[in-house]
């Protein structure tokens, strides 16, 4: 789908990414934006519109149906040539190159871009475009707490609540968490620096021990910050020959998530089985969930005798209504 998102992008200009915008305007109201609507959100007189909107849908940036009226939609293609354009005018990217990497809610493609100073080299980056529209609309609002109670709904929507998320989360962790470091994000969209080394379940490593004290080092440090993963395994971890690196946070929850400890559980379960399975490396899984928390539960105490005292700290991984309405102009 990208490949050709690539191929027409250099065609665009700034009036049909306007039609593009007006289309994810409209998209808030309705499943289909009505034509008439659309003059509205572009300012665009109707002859003129007609030939963009005809062009967009010739080049699949646009979806369009005549029943029960006239309306449109912008789907995934649509959305990544938004998200590009303004990675682009922000200077987060300069290229993207080849697909490397495709599960069942994102796909990722290396890209460069450019450095801050003229001397410098080239920076290589990924740019992760979340595709939660691939999953059921019952399963994706049963299982993401992001997407809350909202009425108004579209798989579109959901991706870039998705992205929204796991990039400020990305925020928060870094540097103090091995992450890739954040740079950007735009709707469904996230850049960031490559990953160092390769990924865990495709790894032989050297010292396992070594590699599964850093990684439970890498957990028990996220933990004290007030964040769970909810999702790890060998598939989303990163080993190089100084360092672990933690990677795929938009699902993660906090310790009073009412199935928080099962899903701590869960998590520590997974890279514990792994290394057992790989290199009959043991550790005692509720020995090293005792561990885990340790420092969090100690925290968390202290916090206590500061709210009695009126001394709160601040909560940690709120989000605000906010925080999604992001300008859609980029």
């Amino acid at each position: 789908m990208i490949n050709e998102v690539l191929r027409v992008f250099r065609e665009l200009d700034k009036k049909d990414f306007r039609v593009l915008t007006g289309i994810e305007m409209g998209m808030k109201h309705f499943e289909w934006v009505p034509a008439e609507d659309l003059n509205k959100y572009t300012k665009l007189p109707s002859e003129k519109l007609d030939y963009r909107l005809k062009k967009l849908v010739r080049n699949n940036l646009v979806v369009r149906t005549f029943q029960p009226y006239e309306g449109y939609q912008i789907y995934f293609e649509g959305y990544d040539a938004l998200a590009l354009n303004t990675f682009v005018k922000r200077k987060s990217i300069s290229a993207i190159g080849d697909e490397v990497g495709v599960g069942k809610e994102s796909v990722i493609f290396e890209a460069i871009k450019e450095p801050e100073l003229a001397i410098g080299e080239p920076i290589p980056v990924i740019i992760k475009f979340h595709r939660e529209g691939r999953t059921s609309f019952k399963q994706v609002k049963r299982v993401r707490d992001h997407l809350g109670e909202r009425e108004h709904f579209s798989w579109i929507y959901a991706a870039r609540l998705a992205a929204q998320r796991e990039y400020g989360i990305m925020t928060t962790l870094y540097p103090k968490v091995s992450i890739p470091k954040p740079i950007d994000q735009n709707r469904h969209a996230i850049v960031m620096e490559l990953a160092k080394g390769s990924i865990l379940s495709k790894t032989k490593v050297l010292d396992p021990e070594w590699y599964l004290d850093e990684i439970l080092r890498q957990v028990k440090l996220t933990y004290s910050l007030g964040i769970i993963h909810a999702d790890l395994s060998e598939y989303n971890i990163f080993v190089a020959e100084d360092c672990v690196q933690l990677i795929d946070w938009p699902q993660y929850v906090t310790p009073d998530h009412p199935h928080a400890d099962e899903l701590l559980e869960r998590d520590v379960s997974n890279v514990l089985n792994h290394f057992y399975k790989k290199y009959g490396t043991r550790r005692d899984l509720e020995e090293v969930l005792r561990e885990i928390k340790s420092e969090w539960e100690s925290r968390a105490g202290d916090e206590a005798g500061k709210e009695i005292s009126g001394e709160a700290g601040e909560e940690i991984g709120t989000e605000t209504e906010a925080d999604f309405e992001e300008d859609i102009q980029g």
